[in-house]
């Protein structure tokens, strides 16, 4: 076997390692959730709903609109 053979292997080697390398590193980067994101998508939730809801409010017309908004509160 010639010197080339041994170049080529050596560099296949390190690229795949650091091809596992950077696989292991995204998988831990995806198992590590942040507990801000998540209160802030649990928030942006609730705000959405109370859009929907002052939304429907305003698009119907019905005599009880002032429970309603009680009810918001």
């Amino acid at each position: 076997m010639n010197t080339m053979f041994y170049v080529v292997c050596i560099v296949a080697i390190v690229f795949a390692a650091d091809t596992f390398q950077k696989h292991l590193k995204l998988k831990r980067e995806k198992e590590e959730h942040n507990p801000e994101i998540e209160e802030s998508l649990a928030k942006i939730a609730v705000l959405e709903e109370r859009i929907r809801v002052l939304e429907r409010i305003v698009t119907e017309n019905k005599p009880d609109l002032s429970r309603e908004i009680e009810n918001l509160k």
